[in-house]
């Protein structure tokens, strides 16, 4: 029996009633919400398992598995994370050959001698042991620093096997701007850690061979469209949160240019623009605080092909941006989407996503 039968059929999901709050009325429709994982202690990612069974992280340090019939177990092996501020155990990624070769990809705020940096870490999942076995730390960023901030760290696999890395600038602001340091990045390293072929700094003496793009302050979701490309949200200041096409090699400009300010009210960097620094694709203003991103299928809902899913930590909802021009179409708001952490299109073509503030993994559908 599947995993979504299972769950139907034993009555172990909480069924709740929710309207999509529209700022387009023709998109406006009829949600449910699914609650399928309760009781989680913050939790930050989550990924789904060929055999319809799910990984959920949670940031004090557990890798929590869902089986296809419910069964709730914690995974032994996983690498020691600091919890500090915003750092611990972050994302999870299932590649597509998870069938093939077991493997799951970690990343965390790992110790090191300068504080904490964001790791990515590789380990064999055996669910009959609970555990994970050969694990081993296959990359980490050059320079730790103090502070619970800015780690980014979602993890995305491209259409070629190679994994990119997001990094933030751990409060660091002019660390975006180094090219000899991996923060404020997007880095991308194959499944043994190493730089990538063709990425555009290798073999630079005065660059990381592991950048991909720079200029980035705290990047909290990344996604391939369906075309492939490479997308990313990021944290702005005070105002001026990004959505961004990830582009090989460019500069995103932080902390020299932002939409946002300073806490302080104070001016950033040298405004809005400036020449060979990109600008956002979108941004919000006021900050959402931007969290976890899901480019959709249009399985369930075709209006929605292409369209993109964010979550917003700050005002408790889901943004939906219009794949052509990129502006935001409506808001997905209900009691279920506080503090959305994480969102990602399921196997069926449901919207699944994390509420850090309600502990518990939801399934969004269209209402009977």
């Amino acid at each position: 029996m599947s995993y979504f039968k299972y769950l139907y059929r034993c009555l172990l999901v909480t069924v709740f009633s929710a309207f999509v709050t529209p700022m387009a009325s023709d998109a406006a429709e009829a949600m449910t919400f699914e609650a399928v994982v309760t009781k989680l202690k913050t939790p930050w990612s989550f990924g789904f398992l060929p055999d319809g069974g799910l990984l959920i992280t949670e940031l004090g340090g557990k890798l929590i598995h869902i089986g296809p019939n419910g069964g709730r177990s914690t995974i032994a092996g996983v690498p020691k994370s600091q919890t500090k501020g915003q750092g611990g155990l972050l994302d999870v990624l299932v590649p597509r050959d998870f069938e093939q070769r077991r493997e799951i990809f970690l990343t965390f705020a790992k110790k090191q001698p300068n504080g904490e940096g964001t790791a990515v870490a590789r380990g064999q999942l055996n669910v009959d042991a609970k555990r994970l076995s050969n694990v081993k730390v296959i990359f980490e960023i050059s320079e730790g620093s103090s502070g619970g901030r800015h780690f980014g760290s979602r993890l995305v696999e491209a259409n070629d096997g190679t994994l990119f890395v997001s990094v933030g600038d751990r409060g660091d602001r002019p660390s975006a701007q180094d090219l000899d340091r991996h923060n404020g990045s997007i880095l991308r390293i194959t499944r043994s850690g190493d730089p990538a072929s063709g990425n555009p700094y290798l073999g630079r003496s005065d660059a990381r061979d592991e950048t991909w793009s720079f200029g980035h302050r705290n990047p909290q979701g990344m996604a391939l469209d369906l075309e492939g490309l490479l997308w990313a949200v990021e944290h702005g200041a005070k105002g001026g949160d990004e959505v961004n096409q990830i582009e090989k090699g460019a500069n995103y400009g932080w902390p020299v240019i932002s939409y946002g300010q300073h806490y302080s009210g104070g001016k950033i960097g040298e405004g809005t623009s400036k020449a060979g620094m990109k600008q956002p694709a979108h941004y919000w203003d006021p900050s959402i605080a931007p969290s976890g991103m899901m480019i959709y299928s249009g399985k369930l809902w075709p209006k929605w092909r292409g369209h993109m899913f964010v979550g917003s930590l700050k005002f408790d909802y889901i943004s939906v941006l219009c794949c052509s021009n990129l502006t935001e179409t409506d808001q997905i708001k209900s009691n279920e989407t506080k503090r959305v952490r994480d969102i990602r299109e399921g196997p069926e073509g449901g919207i699944w996503f994390l509420s850090e503030d309600r502990g518990t993994l939801y399934r969004m559908r269209p209402t009977p």
